[in-house]
């Protein structure tokens, strides 16, 4: 099998907001978009997001087009506590604070308009007898 590129789709509740608000403060880019669609791409991530407006008719299978519930997209940065600042100065709800896990993991969470979570992290040097998860 050869892989040519990768997505992650996610059922949200409005495209266009959740789409702005991933260019407006995570700086991606509207590569492609049609009533209810969006696909999102950013030069530094290895793989594109796409939107899908929950209830889109032609969303296969049916079953499986409820609002994003209990996902977590993660990435990693270089500046965990300039990234907090500058979120929180633009607005974005933050919906858990800077933290500090003991494996040495410093993270955030933010959520755009319709309630997808997203994990800001920066791995630190863990405390002296810490066990990394895994």
């Amino acid at each position: 099998m050869t892989i040519t590129d990768s997505a992650i789709s996610l059922n949200v509740t409005d495209v266009e907001a959740s789409s702005r608000w991933l260019r407006e403060h995570l700086g991606w880019s509207e590569v492609m978009s049609a009533d209810g669609f969006a696909s999102m791409h950013h030069p530094e991530v290895g793989f594109n997001i796409v939107l899908l407006r929950v209830g889109l008719a032609t969303f296969k299978p049916a079953s499986a087009a409820v609002p994003v519930n209990g996902l977590l997209i993660a990435f990693v940065v270089d500046d965990i506590e300039r990234e907090y600042d500058r979120l929180r100065g633009e607005g974005v709800t933050i919906v858990t604070p800077l933290e500090t896990e003991p494996w040495g993991e410093r993270y955030f969470q933010v959520a755009d308009p319709s309630g997808v979570v997203y994990q800001l992290v920066q791995w630190v040097d863990a405390p002296e007898g810490a066990v990394s998860p895994g």
